[in-house]
């Protein structure tokens, strides 16, 4: 798979979860979100040539040491896939269910992390120059 083609699958999970917040389903929003974050993160990496890594641990590891510690990112998007992962797992593994207002955070930081890195996908994932 390319840098592109996961970059139109995050783009799909994003819309996904944009649907399933608009149903109410608060946790298959939050679900959808983290997939489009940890998409994105995929095709960044493969746009820069970096493997994508065989666990979701692998994939956030690699993804911080060359786009966060890069310089390529803000902290804060770092910070914001680490949430979203946690969130995802509450979602998909608690017998509670996420607030609303949770998850629409998490969609809102999904979509602003989405369009970041698209960004990086599009350019070939160099610096700015």
């Amino acid at each position: 798979m390319t840098g592109m083609e996961l970059m139109a699958k995050a783009e799909q999970a994003l819309r996904s979860a944009l649907v399933l917040l608009g149903a109410g389903d608060a946790d298959g929003a939050c679900n959808r979100a983290y997939y489009a974050m940890f998409d994105a993160a995929r095709a960044a990496l493969l746009a820069q040539g970096e493997s994508v890594g065989k666990t979701h641990r692998g994939v956030l590891i690699a993804f911080h040491a060359r786009f966060v510690k890069g310089g390529l990112v803000s902290p804060e998007i770092g910070r914001q896939i680490k949430h979203a992962e946690s969130l995802r797992y509450f979602a998909d593994y608690e017998t509670d269910s996420l607030l609303r207002e949770d998850a629409q955070e998490v969609v809102q930081q999904a979509e602003a992390f989405v369009a970041a890195l698209r960004s990086l996908v599009l350019r070939g994932a160099q610096p700015p120059t």
